[in-house]
């Protein structure tokens, strides 16, 4: 269910944004410029509207976000349910999941800690 809700609101958003980038292009341009500038992209001289801009609202920006809103739906934990399989990094580099390191029934301890 949540997967769908997710899927509508997107779908939507992209239709939306994409119509008004349609009929009022100088006005978009100016709001996601807008944006960017709260992140600092707007700094960067390689990167500019026209390489980018246009891909806004697209089909494949689509998918993309719905990709990346369906994956953080896994790695959210909820109280008194299984512990979400979120990828981890190993000492040596190795992307690994996190029940990777289970061993049979045995609890998984995590240790959180600084070394500085």
């Amino acid at each position: 269910l949540q997967k769908i809700l997710i899927l509508l609101h997107v779908t939507t958003c992209a239709v939306v944004g994409k119509t008004l980038m349609i009929l009022f292009p100088n006005a978009m341009k100016r709001y996601i410029l807008k944006q960017g500038e709260k992140s600092r992209m707007n700094e960067n001289p390689k990167f500019s509207y026209e390489n980018w801009g246009p891909t806004f609202f697209s089909f494949k920006y689509l998918l993309f976000v719905l990709k990346v809103k369906w994956k953080r739906l896994e790695d959210e934990a909820y109280e008194g349910h299984s512990a979400p399989n979120t990828p981890v990094v190993a000492f040596n580099g190795e992307v690994r999941h996190l029940l990777d390191f289970m061993q049979d029934n045995r609890p998984l301890i995590l240790n959180f800690g600084s070394c500085t």
